[in-house]
């Protein structure tokens, strides 16, 4: 993998209108978007139309499209390719036709233990429609289920792309997991 500063110096190049640097990024970043989109489809329904590559390819393209795009640093670009990731599931999840509103929601589908389990495409919705209302109480909250529902990345992963410590992330993930239940489960007292 790349160093930080090589990818945040090609980000910043693109930001400023150097087209050579595309070029120069692509290979620099195509190996951890390959991970976290093989993390995020790993166990997928069966006949999901969706495969590593596809996902890479679509989250890029939505990435290197935003003729105005405020690239910082590398932890932004893997934080914004992780809501194209989570876009694009999410799409493909409606597309397919789905449930509403957290029915047939598994309860532990957000425990760490659930991690390698993929989520049927009404977990997908529900999620998403929860997310949604968890971003309104906290956006880092929101961000780190993202990273870490819809990509898949570990607490270490989440925390070195979020720039806190992995125990602000347990924490937070704990926090984050008991809101998101309660929007799922429409149960106050959880």
């Amino acid at each position: 993998m790349a160093a930080s500063g090589e990818i945040t110096q090609r980000l910043l190049a693109l930001r400023d209108g150097d087209e050579g640097a595309l070029d120069q990024l692509v290979p620099l970043v195509y190996e951890r978007l390959h991970e976290m989109a093989h993390a995020r489809l790993r166990g997928q329904e069966p006949g999901a139309s969706l495969d590593t590559t596809s996902l890479v390819h679509e989250a890029y393209l939505r990435l290197v499209d935003q003729s105005r795009a405020e690239w910082r640093d590398r932890n932004h670009f893997f934080a914004v390719a992780a809501t194209a990731m989570r876009q694009i599931v999410v799409d493909r999840a409606r597309r397919r036709g789905a449930l509403k509103r957290g029915a047939g929601v598994r309860a532990a589908l957000l425990d760490d233990a659930a991690q390698g389990m993929a989520p049927r495409t009404e977990e997908i919705l529900a999620v998403d429609e929860a997310l949604g209302q968890l971003g309104a109480i906290s956006e880092r909250l929101a961000k780190m289920v993202e990273l870490r529902f819809f990509v898949g990345l570990s607490i270490e992963e989440t925390a070195e792309i979020l720039g806190l410590d992995a125990r602000t992330v347990n924490r937070d993930w704990r926090v984050a997991r008991a809101l998101l239940f309660r929007a799922l489960t429409g149960d106050p007292a959880t």
